[in-house]
C-alpha cells in the first residue's frame, strides 16, 4: 500500500470506506481544513489498482484544497474516489453506503459530483448524509457544477488573452477542446458567443455527435494528440487529469493552455516545460473553481445570480496571478500556489483542527 506519512506531508486524514454488501470500495482524503470543512466531488472510476486510487484521491484533495483558497472560499480542500466501473457498478445500495461514511465524518468532508457521478447520485447519497451538495434542483441543489466550471474556465481564458494579446476575448481565436461531454461542452457555446473558433475532440463518440447537433460549424479531430499538434491560439484541456505531459508538451502548438480537467500537470517540471516553451499556462485549480464555487453556494441556499458574481472573479484572480508571475520570474502555477498558501497559512495560524459541523 502507498506509504502516506512522509510521502504527503500536509494532509489531514485519510479514509478508507469498504462495503461487502454492495460491494463499495472507496477512499476519502482530506488535505487541508485550514479555512473550514473539506468539499471535493466524488470520483468513480475503474483504477487498475489501490495505489493509484488513493494517489489520486490525494492529488486531487491538494488541489481541491488551493482551489477553495484562491476563490476566496471558507472551505478546506478533500476528494473522494470510488473504485469500479459506474456504467457496472455504480447502484443505490453501493451509494448509500457510501453516504454513511461520509456523514460518519460530521461534516469534516463535504461531497459533490465529480467524473461518474451526478446530481442524481448526490441525491440518493443525501438519504444516508447532510453533508452533500450538487444535488438535484428538483431537491433544491445547484444541479450540474458544470455549467459554472464552464464559465469560469472562460474567465481564465480572457485573462489570459488579455495577458498574451492585449485584450480579454478570444474573438478570431482558434480553441482546441479535449472533452465534450461535460464542462468542454458548455466552454464551446462561450468560446463561439465570444467570437471565437472550438475545435473538439473526446473519446466518445455520442458526446461529439451531440456538439455537432448543437454546433455543426465546430470542427473535429481524430483524438487528443490531433488537437495538441493543431494549428490552435488556445488548448483547453478538459477531460482526465495529467493532459499535459513530456510527450504532449514538446508538439503543443498553441500559446496558451486554459481548461477544466483537474492535475493537467502529468508530474512536477512540466510547469517549467511550458514555460520555456513560451507557453502561458492557467492553472486548473485557479480557472476550473466554477464548478466548486457553485457546489459552495448550494450550502447558503443556493442563488446562481449569487454563484455566478463570484466565479466572475476567477477573470480578476488569473490577472493577479499572471502579474505575480511575472513579477516574480516564476511559472503562473508557482505564483498561483503562494498566493493559495499564504491564505491558508494566514487563516489557519492558531486555529484547532477542524472537527466538523455546519459549514461556516
Amino acid at each position: 500500500m502507498t506509504e502516506f506519512f512522509g510521502r504527503h506531508p500536509g494532509h489531514e486524514q485519510l479514509v478508507f470506506c469498504a462495503d461487502e454488501t454492495s460491494g463499495l470500495q472507496a477512499i476519502i482524503a482530506i488535505s487541508s481544513t485550514a479555512l473550514g470543512p473539506a468539499l471535493g466531488g466524488t470520483r468513480f472510476h475503474p483504477y487498475p489498482s489501490e495505489d493509484a486510487a488513493v494517489a489520486d484521491a490525494l492529488n486531487l484533495s491538494t488541489a481541491m484544497a488551493y482551489k477553495a483558497a484562491l476563490a476566496g472560499l471558507a472551505l478546506g480542500g478533500g476528494k473522494a474516489v470510488i473504485i469500479g466501473d459506474p456504467d457496472r457498478d455504480k447502484t443505490e445500495p453501493l451509494l448509500r453506503a457510501y453516504g454513511r461514511f461520509v456523514e460518519s465524518l460530521n461534516g469534516r468532508y463535504i461531497t459533490a459530483c465529480d467524473v461518474g457521478t451526478y446530481s442524481p447520485d448526490m441525491d440518493v447519497i443525501a438519504q444516508e448524509s447532510r453533508h452533500v451538495t450538487g444535488r438535484t434542483v428538483e431537491q433544491g441543489g445547484a444541479g450540474d457544477s458544470s455549467v459554472l466550471t464552464a464559465f469560469g474556465v472562460f474567465q481564465g481564458m480572457r485573462a489570459c488573452a488579455e495577458h498574451r494579446w492585449g485584450t480579454p476575448t478570444l474573438r478570431g481565436r482558434r480553441v482546441g477542446i479535449a472533452g465534450v461531454g461535460k464542462v468542454g461542452r458548455h466552454l464551446i457555446d462561450h468560446v463561439l458567443a465570444d467570437g471565437g473558433e472550438a475545435v473538439i475532440t473526446d473519446v466518445s463518440e455520442a458526446a461529439v455527435e451531440r456538439v455537432r447537433q448543437e454546433h455543426p460549424e465546430v470542427d473535429v479531430v481524430v483524438d487528443t494528440m490531433a488537437l495538441v499538434e493543431a494549428d490552435l491560439d488556445v488548448y483547453s484541456p478538459c477531460a482526465l487529469g495529467g493532459a499535459l505531459d513530456d510527450t504532449s508538451v514538446p508538439r503543443l502548438r498553441a500559446g496558451i493552455v486554459c481548461g477544466g480537467a483537474n492535475n493537467q500537470l502529468a508530474h512536477p517540471g512540466i510547469e517549467k516545460l511550458l514555460q520555456d516553451r513560451g507557453i502561458l499556462y492557467a492553472p486548473d485549480y485557479l480557472v476550473n473553481a466554477g464548478g466548486l464555487i457553485q457546489v459552495a453556494d448550494e450550502l447558503h441556499g443556493f442563488d446562481f445570480g449569487r454563484a455566478k458574481a463570484r466565479a466572475a472573479r476567477i477573470l480578476d484572480t488569473t490577472r493577479e496571478v499572471m502579474q505575480a508571475a511575472d513579477a516574480e520570474g516564476v511559472p503562473p502555477v508557482v505564483a498561483a500556489d503562494r498566493l493559495a498558501e499564504r491564505r491558508m497559512a494566514d487563516a489557519g495560524r492558531g486555529r484547532p483542527l477542524w472537527l466538523g459541523g455546519p459549514a461556516r
